[in-house]
């Protein structure tokens, strides 16, 4: 239940739409489900504005889908982040609305479509291979209600190919930029724009960019204002964030 659907449900009681026995069954439901290897967290979104997102590697394909299917039952969308071929394939069968987004490594299951707030969240990444971890921040903005858009394969290697894209960046309301290597891009990306910038180290890399760190360190240390960093591949928590900066500016969840 979403803070919205609960203003709803308290307007139909105000209106004799619904009981008041009805209306306090449906705020006394227990907040967490059971599963035994898992607790599931059914008052996510009256809290948060968001489900709980499930995190796919390390369960089963069965695990996610229990868990899956405890969240559908109180949610209108789920999002599962972190998902193989079986755990997609599992999920597609058991869900109709399931979507797999191959790229991105996730799922979204989607029972009724959630209307865009206005604003841009602009995806950004370094190079190709960066694209895993841009696609899991582009399908999480997106599904949490938001217009993306993307400019890929923009890096600081081939600087012209950024400043093609600079009018789309610079009307962003929040930016997320993905990089390996060195990490350069979300310094000079923050330099060109007033928006908040959210910089993705990724894991991409030759021996001494040690699997991101080298990207996460230079992150940290950039000179240009505005820049807040996330963890290394960490696409659905730059998503998830840039959502809630985005909300924020118009009014909330």
């Amino acid at each position: 239940m979403t803070p919205t659907e609960a203003h709803k449900l308290l307007e139909a009681f105000r209106t004799g739409r619904i009981s008041r026995d009805e209306i306090v069954r449906k705020f006394q439901a227990a907040p967490v489900a059971n599963l035994g290897f898992a607790q599931v967290d059914t008052h996510r979104a009256l809290r948060k504005g968001f489900p709980e997102v499930v995190f796919g590697a390390g369960k089963t394909p069965e695990q996610v889908v229990k868990i899956v299917g405890q969240l559908t039952d109180h949610e209108q969308r789920v999002l599962v982040t972190r998902v193989n071929p079986e755990h997609a394939r599992l999920l597609r069968r058991k869900f109709k609305q399931a979507t797999y987004h191959q790229t991105a490594r996730c799922v979204t299951i989607e029972k009724k479509k959630l209307a865009k707030r206005p604003g841009t969240i602009a995806v950004l990444c370094a190079g190709t291979s960066d694209l895993p971890v841009a696609e899991e921040a582009a399908v999480t903005a997106d599904f949490t209600g938001n217009r993306v858009e993307r400019a890929y394969d923009v890096g600081v290697a081939g600087l012209h190919r950024l400043l093609n894209r600079l009018d789309l960046i610079q009307h962003a309301h929040v930016v997320i930029v993905v990089a390996g290597m060195e990490g350069a891009l979300p310094s000079v990306v923050a330099g060109l724009v007033s928006s908040p910038v959210i910089a993705v180290p990724s894991s991409v890399g030759y021996g001494a960019s040690f699997g991101g760190i080298a990207a996460l360190l230079a992150m940290l240390n950039s000179c240009s204002s505005g820049v807040t960093v996330v963890n290394i591949d960490n696409g659905f928590g730059a998503g998830y964030a840039a959502n809630q900066i985005n909300a924020l500016c118009h009014g909330g969840f």
